[in-house]
């Protein structure tokens, strides 16, 4: 039984993470200013085989309280993340400095029912989009690693930047749901 309603929409996370990429994070203990570029995919990868025994959990649709996603929501959103990255990577490869589109992370949950996916269908997809960006990272040049891209709130990365901000997100979530 779950411990609260699976259904219900949080609340929008409104933070700016950028600022791990400034300080090491006081809740998950991740560090940008130690994950060296070429460290980046291999992290990713073992982040994401842990996440097929997290999504093989007795509990993994139930949320721990009201403002809290469960183990499969993080999930979902952990696949998502990695394909929304790689899709701005390749958009960072092909053009100069690409705007991305706006990303509504608590809209997509809603709009894909995150609690109700399969977990083993979830955790396969993650392993595969964890797959694709992390051999697109692998095959990049150093020159590539410079290379730039923007949110529409101003937030600008260079592919280094962007691989650390993106490293953090499955980071936090991993220790979201371990802890």
């Amino acid at each position: 039984m779950p411990l609260v309603d699976d259904d219900a929409p949080l609340l929008p996370d409104g933070k700016d993470w950028t600022w791990v990429l400034e300080q090491p994070c006081g809740e998950c203990g991740f560090d940008a200013a130690r994950v060296a570029p070429l460290e980046v995919a291999g992290r990713l990868r073992a982040n994401a085989a842990a996440w097929p025994a997290v999504l093989a959990g007795a509990a993994v649709r139930d949320r721990p309280d009201p403002a809290t996603w469960s183990p499969l929501e993080y999930g979902c959103h952990v696949r998502d993340v990695l394909r929304l990255f790689d899709v701005r990577l390749r958009l960072m490869l092909e053009q100069d400095d690409p705007l991305y589109a706006n990303w509504d992370q608590d809209a997509t949950a809603v709009q894909e029912q995150y609690g109700t996916q399969d977990p083993a269908v979830v955790s396969y997809d993650l392993l595969a989009a964890a797959d694709v960006v992390c051999t697109r990272f692998e095959g990049l040049d150093e020159q590539q690693w410079q290379r730039s891209g923007r949110r529409s709130d101003g937030a600008r990365f260079s592919i280094v930047s962007f691989a650390r901000y993106l490293l953090h997100d499955p980071v936090h979530h991993l220790h979201d749901v371990t802890r």
